[in-house]
């Protein structure tokens, strides 16, 4: 998952909103937005690969996503990532005990959001701060620390602020998921990848023939516990052939 915006108790009718996309190679295996089979009433894409998730929620508001800190040439840690969002939608501990507890140095550097329905949690190792529960607000994650001010972030969370005025409209938010829009070379990060990499990266919604954006999501919990899930994802070259669509009390 590479670039996620989350609205957590931004707006009086939702609980909970979120636009995110996820950035991978095409190559590898994935299913779709669905309940899972093997911890039912929770719903999110799996990675068939190493068998975690970058994004899910359960009952009760339970919700996780993660993403990758983007570090060229360092070793991949003992354990997937993707299974820091799996555990914690598998579990009942609290959001706030699961970040304090996560064992950081198993992990290659990753983001994690957690919400246990009553708060929001954000832990990485990679920050100075293993930790934290967020207050009220809008967040934005791509591939480095909580709000690290990339353009695209910035332009994601900006935009955000305004789709949710529209909800329970989900269009407006996968507008702003779909801009394929390639960042000036003056404004780029420079996070270590080549730089035909750092521009091709630098879009909301990355797209080539061998990596780019796989799914792209919008979730919302309402303040009476409706959830609604939508995933659309996309092939080679950003072309779309499935949509998902969930809609449940929670």
């Amino acid at each position: 998952m590479c670039l996620i915006v989350v609205g957590w108790r931004a707006h009086p009718g939702f609980t909970l909103a979120v636009a995110a996309n996820r950035d991978e190679f095409h190559r590898r295996p994935t299913s779709a937005a669905a309940e899972w089979a093997d911890h039912p009433g929770t719903y999110g894409g799996r990675d068939l690969e190493a068998g975690g998730t970058w994004l899910g929620i359960g009952r009760g508001g339970r919700f996780a996503a993660v993403t990758n800190v983007r570090e060229p040439g360092r070793e991949s840690g003992r354990v997937s990532r993707g299974e820091l969002p799996l555990r914690f939608l598998a579990s009942d501990i609290s959001a706030a005990h699961y970040c304090r507890q996560v064992d950081g140095a198993a992990y290659a550097g990753f983001n994690l959001l957690a919400s246990d329905g009553r708060s929001l949690w954000y832990c990485s190792n990679r920050d100075s701060v293993k930790a934290r529960e967020l207050p009220p607000g809008i967040y934005g994650l791509s591939n480095h620390l909580l709000d690290s001010p990339w353009p695209k972030l910035l332009t994601a969370r900006e935009r955000f602020a305004v789709a949710l005025g529209n909800l329970p409209d989900p269009e407006p938010m996968f507008g702003i998921l779909a801009d394929d829009e390639i960042v000036p070379d003056t404004e780029l990060p420079e996070t270590g990848v080549p730089l035909e990499w750092e521009r091709m990266l630098s879009a909301i919604f990355v797209r080539s023939p061998a990596y780019g954006t796989r799914a792209s999501t919008v979730l919302t919990v309402a303040a009476d516990g409706h959830l609604r899930f939508e995933e659309r994802s996309f092939g080679p070259d950003g072309k779309l052939f499935q949509s998902s669509r969930i809609s449940t009390g929670v």
